[in-house]
């Protein structure tokens, strides 16, 4: 006989959670199992930090319907075949509670996104298999325009968490020099995410370029830091994943659980922890509730908003012009050619990086 649906009080609301016994998350040697009430209930107990992270803001969810289970993958592309997928759009038979957003992909498109209003929507989500929050840098009444910069630390193979620690250290530094303030969070992963809160005065173009900017600085201070597009140029360094703050490039947001075992956070930490961090696998389902109980390390972030204009100068001072956008973006002015360096040869290409007929 099939579990009873479940009730869980979300502020003003009650979410209903069918099939709550569904294991999400298989048990590890860390963490034991992690039912669907329980993905559901953490993120209630969350609340002021995942709202911080998501109100306001278009969300596309990272659903995993049938749990986080070995051989299941996530589909990245239309027409891939998957129980993991992205919704980009809000799933049928939303609530009356749950808010829209309208947003344009880069190809023009038009979409209705989830926009987060309310504690309940976020449980919804969750019952709908939602296991990672994926919100756009804008909040819903101008999307054209981000009020958020993300700094994305990946390791590169060969790489650790602990390199990307220390980079993490410098990025900071040299914020810091420009009058900025940046809050760290961990990616749930490997990597570090450092946030920005900036004025909504610039596009996507402009936020892209400040990150690019920032990536070369960031370079020429740390032999171990790469701003590389291609792969095969990054080495064993940390690359300045730039892109993300293209349009419709999203982060994990703050408090966003992420699909790896053991149920681990994308989680907000303070300079000071994260100098001190060896192993974010620490950081879980079960630890950040009672974290956030103890006060949130991004309480402020919403408290200053920053000019763009001296990462908007790095971009400038660099000299290097554009970077390359991802693959399934249309040709933008400036962009170097879309091929690996290994494969280009210098005669099939123009000087704005346009393939020449043979």
């Amino acid at each position: 006989m099939a579990t009873p649906p479940a009730i869980v009080a979300a502020d003003d609301h009650e979410v209903r959670v069918t099939s709550p016994d569904r294991v999400v998350y298989p048990a590890t040697d860390r963490t034991p199992e992690v039912t669907k009430l329980q993905v559901v209930e953490y993120y209630v107990a969350v609340r002021d930090g995942i709202l911080r992270a998501l109100e306001d803001r278009p969300v596309a969810l990272e659903r995993w319907t049938t749990g986080v289970h070995e051989g299941i993958t996530l589909a990245t592309g239309r027409g891939d075949k998957s129980d993991a997928f992205y919704s980009k759009r809000v799933p049928r038979g939303a609530p009356p509670y749950v808010g829209t957003a309208r947003v344009a992909f880069p190809s023009g498109r038009p979409a209705e996104e989830v926009c987060v209003t309310n504690l309940a929507t976020v449980g919804w989500c969750a019952q709908m298999g939602t296991i990672t929050f994926h919100p756009w840098p804008t909040r819903s009444g101008d999307n054209d325009h981000p009020d958020e910069l993300r700094i994305d630390l990946d390791p590169q193979p060969g790489t650790t968490f602990t390199d990307a620690v220390r980079v993490a250290g410098v990025a900071r530094e040299l914020l810091e020099e420009l009058g900025i303030t940046g809050y760290p969070k961990t990616s749930g992963n490997r990597g570090v995410h450092v946030y920005v809160r900036i004025e909504p005065r610039w596009d996507f173009v402009d936020v892209r370029h400040a990150a690019i900017g920032f990536g070369r600085a960031l370079e020429q201070r740390d032999e171990g830091v790469t701003t590389r597009w291609w792969k095969e140029e990054r080495g064993e360094r940390i690359f300045v994943d730039f892109n993300q703050n293209a349009r419709d490039r999203t982060i994990a947001s703050a408090y966003s659980l992420r699909p790896r075992p053991g149920a681990p956070v994308s989680t907000p930490v303070t300079w000071k922890e994260l100098a001190g961090l060896t192993d974010p696998r620490d950081l879980h389902l079960f630890s950040v509730p009672d974290r956030l109980a103890d006060g949130d390390p991004w309480a402020g972030i919403d408290d200053t908003a920053h000019s763009l204009e001296p990462l908007l100068r790095l971009y400038e001072e660099s000299g290097e012009g554009e970077a390359n956008y991802p693959p399934d973006y249309p040709k933008m002015p400036g962009e170097p050619p879309r091929v690996q360096p290994s494969k280009k040869v210098a005669s099939h290409w123009d000087d704005d990086g346009n393939r020449v007929a043979d």
